[in-house]
């Protein structure tokens, strides 16, 4: 049934414009003169490999009690020990043959024209009577620790691929795909009547993941969105999470493992690489990284593209064996938080403290030299809590914001290429939750000088809801300055009136209308304060801080991005206390351990705190602040008779969703990354136009890789 549903979708697009038909030739004719061109160079290369296949080096394995300082000390001076070890790697092994890529009816099923798959282990088709090629695909088998062909490493599908790539999944009998890529073409499926409907997890978990039913068999498809478009994810911790994810999934019946991204070798590699290491860790106590590399690259040219991609292995590594699973299904939490917490003896630590306590401070990670400018020390109100360069929200000047489309730019600061005159500071940073990246702002309350400022990160940042988290005053301390009053008030160009007011015995609930009185546009703001957190660690009542995230949540946008654009920032959540760290961070972290609760039913504590860590300094700096996550969760997920008890008032768990008939922009719904690329290591942007990226020689690969009402409730 499976393949007759492919056939009816290639009869379906069997139409082709004149157009593209003569773009199909031009690639083609391109694709044999490139051909004919390294034909003439292949004596040069072969003699080049085989001199590189004699200069590999000699690494012995890494025992997993050396694993970190072995990692500090080949990264050190820029990392020369691992490019040595990355170089000496022949890029592609010329001993084996590639014939069967190279003939004429299959050189237009190849994406790159010098990443082809070898003879001796590509993965072959069934023949089809009277088709010539068709048992060739861009694939091939790949070992895992110790178990053969474990993994099928494949290309992305092109648009006359796709049938063979649905071919492939059914006689291998795969039941998983791994993507690992975020590329707007290789959303293949979509195409397909049979797989209309789509489970979109969210970005932050690091993939997207949906079921799609074959004849008798189903096929799980994991898509993994955190990779940035230069270099590689900042943070190893997603590709461990998506590793679990597949491992949970898979079964000893099950075919092998297909995992693609757009050449099928840089990410591809790199994921492999960690999964099959982490099963030799696991197994060995010791990794061989060098030694598998050199094993994959037996397999297919240029698995594990870059050397970054090489690094990144051993800091996946570095960070499993460092810190060990931390996360938590929700039907084993109050079993599991019960067991963190005993003490076999009053004096002794728990096993939550040790938890805390292994914690990376992150202090002085990254530069804050913005904030740290003689003329900005006056708007900081905490010297201690400096908004990193990397990560902190710059504000335009005004001239700029009158441009076009200027006030939704993405584009944030870094120490390298920010600068006064081309923004001013604010004691601000973005946040990562748990849809993605810059999904909310952590920042001070205004000071009386800084409130203009306040109001126009506000109006730029088209804000939905801002969070207060702090009473005006203590005593005769400011904790944070007014910023509205009773009528309208001016700030800088930015207009404020407060529109309604409803408050309640835990938070109250303030509408704003804000206008830009050049331009005049105008902005819908809610602002949530919460009252019960003055001058103490943690909340005094956790089920109304809860209630009032239920509440929050219907008041901001439902999708993290806009989808007239991938490059469209999403709506931030604004949250401040008085520094913008203390409860500010408790309430970040609290909020993306509702949402992974809600939408996956797991939590994990120890990393989400980990990576609010890497963000802005002194976000849950306390132990009691830190167990205050885990027991809100647990209070909020009761166990029931074994079973965990849902809150009435969330919301359902998944929205299914037809993707069919979208535009390619509304099926990539991921903000743009807000690390900047390690010099070095930019690799090309992805190409999602076929006829672009098809029959193309490349160095790298391609894919490196509010409210609707004023009604307050």
């Amino acid at each position: 049934k499976a393949i007759h549903v492919m056939s009816l979708h290639v009869a379906s697009s069997s139409s082709v414009s004149s157009q593209a038909a003569e773009l199909e030739k031009f690639s083609y004719s391109h694709s044999l003169f490139a051909h004919s061109w390294l034909g003439q160079h292949q004596f040069y290369k072969n003699k080049y490999t085989k001199s590189k296949e004699r200069q590999l080096l000699n690494i012995d394995p890494i025992p997993s009690e050396l694993l970190l300082d072995t990692y500090k000390r080949k990264i050190a001076d820029e990392g020369r020990l691992f490019l040595e070890e990355f170089q000496s790697i022949p890029r592609v092994f010329s001993k084996f043959s590639i014939k069967e890529a190279k003939k004429s009816y299959n050189q237009n099923k190849n994406r790159y024209i010098d990443i082809l798959p070898y003879d001796h282990n590509r993965v072959e088709l069934s023949e089809m009577p009277g088709d010539p090629g068709s048992d060739y695909i861009n694939a091939s088998y790949i070992d895992g620790f110790k178990e053969p062909r474990k993994y099928i490493a494949a290309q992305g599908p092109k648009d006359e691929t796709t049938d063979d790539f649905w071919r492939m999944i059914w006689e291998q009998k795969a039941t998983i795909i791994v993507m690992v890529t975020r590329c707007i073409f290789l959303i293949w499926f979509c195409n397909h009547a049979t797989y209309q409907n789509l489970l979109k997890i969210p970005h932050a978990l690091g993939f997207n993941l949906g079921r799609e039913r074959t004849a008798g068999r189903d096929v799980t498809h994991i898509q993994f969105t955190g990779w940035p478009d230069h270099g590689v994810p900042e943070d190893p911790h997603l590709l461990l999470k998506l590793r679990r994810r597949v491992n949970a999934l898979s079964n000893f019946f099950s075919g092998p493992i297909v995992v693609h991204c757009s050449a099928g070798v840089g990410r591809t590699g790199t994921y492999i690489g960690i999964d099959a290491m982490l099963e030799g860790l696991d197994a060995e106590g010791r990794v061989d990284v060098y030694g598998y590399i050199v094993k994959l690259r037996r397999q297919r040219c240029l698995m594990v593209q870059v050397e970054s991609q090489y690094i990144l292995i051993h800091q996946a590594l570095v960070e499993y064996n460092q810190y060990g699973e931390t996360e938590i299904s929700l039907s084993e939490l109050h079993s599991s938080l019960n067991n963190l917490k005993r003490k076999d003896h009053p004096s002794d630590s728990s096993l939550l403290e040790a938890e805390f306590q292994r914690l990376p401070s992150y202090k002085g990670w990254r530069t804050q030299n913005t904030g740290n400018r003689e003329e900005n020390k006056s708007k900081n109100r905490n010297a201690n809590v400096i908004p990193y360069d990397f990560n902190r929200v710059p504000i335009r000047h005004e001239e700029d914001c009158g441009k076009e489309g200027e006030h939704d730019s993405d584009e944030s600061s870094d120490e390298d290429s920010d600068c006064e005159e081309s923004s001013r500071y604010i004691n601000a940073s973005f946040i990562t939750g748990y849809w993605g990246p810059k999904a909310m702002i952590a920042t001070q309350g205004p000071l009386q000088e800084t409130i203009s400022d306040f109001w126009q990160m506000v109006f730029q940042r088209k804000v939905k809801v801002v969070v207060m988290l702090t009473e005006l005053k203590e005593g005769d301390e400011e904790l944070c300055a007014q910023y509205w009053g009773e009528g309208k008030q001016t700030y800088d160009g930015i207009e404020v009136q407060m529109a309604d007011v409803n408050s309640g015995p835990s938070y109250t609930i303030r509408a704003f209308d804000i206008a830009h009185l050049k331009t005049k546009e105008t902005q819908k703001v809610y602002q949530y304060q919460y009252h019960k957190w003055s001058g103490c660690d943690v909340p005094e009542v956790p089920k109304d801080l809860v209630s009032m995230i239920l509440n929050i949540k219907q008041k901001l946008p439902a999708r993290p991005v806009s989808e007239d654009n991938r490059r469209t920032r999403s709506v931030p959540l604004l949250v401040h206390c008085c520094d913008g760290s203390q409860q500010t961070g408790v309430f970040c972290a609290l909020m993306t351990l509702l949402e992974s609760a809600e939408i996956e039913e797991v939590i994990d504590v120890f990393q989400v705190v980990k990576s609010l860590r890497r963000t802005r300094l002194g976000m849950v700096s306390t132990f009691e602040q830190y167990q205050f996550l885990y027991d809100t969760i647990a209070s909020t997920y009761p166990a029931q008779n074994g079973q965990i008890k849902k809150n009435s008032q969330q919301e359902d768990k998944v929205e299914f969703c037809s993707e069919v008939g979208k535009s390619d922009q509304e099926t990539d719904l991921i903000t743009t990354d807000l690390a900047p690329p390690r010099p070095g290591e930019i690799e090309p942007p992805e190409i999602c136009d076929d006829s672009k990226a098809a029959d193309g020689t490349k160095e790298t690969e391609s894919s490196t890789n509010g409210p609707t009402t004023a009604v307050l409730t």
